[in-house]
């Protein structure tokens, strides 16, 4: 499965975060009106609305996070980060089986990311799930991780329990649309960095690089 994980924000960061969320106590609703037709059958929780300042500020924090972030670049490629929502889940919310819309309003989705807020250990069930065709990944992050995995993928949230999930989803428009291609370009940019930090620049490191550079031009759309 092609699915990155890794740490995006810090504690000092989660807590601003965290505490500018609570703070938006009329700006929460539905999460049904940004899903689509099918999608909202099975969507069960709350968003903070785009609109308001704190919903926008936020977005603007996390994109600036995304973007700074070397592995998350090398991984996703990503030409635009779009249709970011912070959301929660109460006791017994859920978001069933579903696919994420090829096409929003604000981009093409290759990859979706989901960045988990508070403590997993602060609420019961909650868990990602994530489906291709021959298996399933079931995902609890800690505070202040992300996951990030292709949009074409099935994927639900199972039915809390217990406490609240407090949760930053998104998308990323990549420049590679292939899901093969860009692991196929993670793996060079990713094995040429290690043995450049191992053994310092070489001639044969810069035809890999080299490499590397020609076969993002050739396959970027």
């Amino acid at each position: 499965m092609n699915y990155l994980i890794t740490p995006l924000l810090n504690d000092k960061e989660i807590h601003t975060l965290k505490n500018k969320l609570i703070e938006e106590n009329q700006n929460w609703e539905d999460g049904k009106k940004t899903a689509g037709s099918h999608a909202a059958l099975v969507k069960n929780n709350l968003q903070l609305k785009r609109e308001c300042e704190t919903s926008q500020n936020l977005s603007k924090f996390i994109t600036n996070k995304i973007l700074s972030n070397p592995l998350i670049k090398s991984f996703s490629l990503p030409k635009r980060i779009h249709g970011i929502m912070f959301t929660k889940s109460r006791k017994g919310m859920q978001y069933g089986r579903h696919i994420d819309n090829a096409f929003m309003s604000s981009g093409r989705a290759d990859l979706s990311f989901t960045i988990f807020i508070n403590e997993k250990n602060s609420y019961q069930g909650g868990e990602l799930i994530v489906e291709n065709l021959n298996s399933e990944k079931t995902f609890k992050l800690n505070s202040g991780e992300i996951i990030i995995y292709p949009s074409t993928y099935l994927h639900s949230v199972k039915e809390i329990n217990f406490g609240e999930r407090l949760v930053c989803v998104g998308w990323i428009e990549s420049y590679i649309k292939s899901i093969e291609e860009r692991e196929y370009l993670f793996d060079i940019d990713a094995g040429a960095r290690s043995l450049l930090s191992k053994h310092g620049r070489s001639d044969e490191l810069d035809l890999i690089f080299k490499s590397y550079s020609n076969l993002l031009r050739r396959l970027s759309n």
